[in-house]
């Protein structure tokens, strides 16, 4: 190729990290959106705050905190895995990067921690509310454990192994993992 001229076709594979990443945020969009709209009723979420004590909106910040990273995470997916959160358009490579070096599971624990933030700001503790939480959290749980690890073991191999022993599933690691 002479200097200054510039190819016309445009190289198909510079295309899908960007395609894969679009349809990994709408994705993650619409599963937030989702629960934003369902979650409410059944944890007992009102927004009236009259009367509410102030310091219930410290937990803003850890909210804001939580579904940043889990956006982050959505990111890492379309980017990196060329994939999406949803099982029917998992990545095609693992995604070991970003909060991903940390902990094995960021988005279940940033999602936990936005809804626990607003939880605090808005919910009202109720029996009911409070075993529905504890059911969700084993049924992720159980859905981690008992699906996504063998899927991931059965796909990426020792390159999942390595990663599972290196990278807590739950409580992050201090200092990012490098391979």
């Amino acid at each position: 190729m002479s200097r200054g001229h510039t190819q016309t076709s445009e190289d198909p594979d510079r295309a899908i990290p960007w395609l894969t990443t679009i349809a990994s945020l709408a994705v993650g969009a619409a599963f937030l959106a989702l629960w934003f709209w369902l979650l409410p009723s059944w944890l007992g979420f009102q927004v009236d705050t009259t009367g509410a004590a102030r310091w219930r909106w410290l937990a803003a910040v850890p909210s804001v905190l939580g579904f940043a990273v889990a956006l982050r995470c959505i990111w890492d997916f379309g980017w990196t895995g060329r994939g999406t959160p949803m099982p029917l358009a998992p990545p095609q490579r693992l995604v070991a990067v970003g909060f991903y070096r940390y902990v094995r599971n960021p988005m279940y624990v940033a999602f936990f921690v936005g809804w626990a933030g607003l939880w605090i700001i808005f919910g009202r503790a109720n029996l009911f509310a409070i075993a529905s939480a504890c059911a969700a959290v084993l049924a992720v749980r159980l859905f981690v454990m008992l699906y996504e690890e063998p899927t991931l073991r059965k796909k990426f191999g020792p390159d999942y192994d390595e990663y599972r022993k290196n990278v807590p599933r739950w409580l992050p690691r201090l200092r990012p993992w490098h391979k």
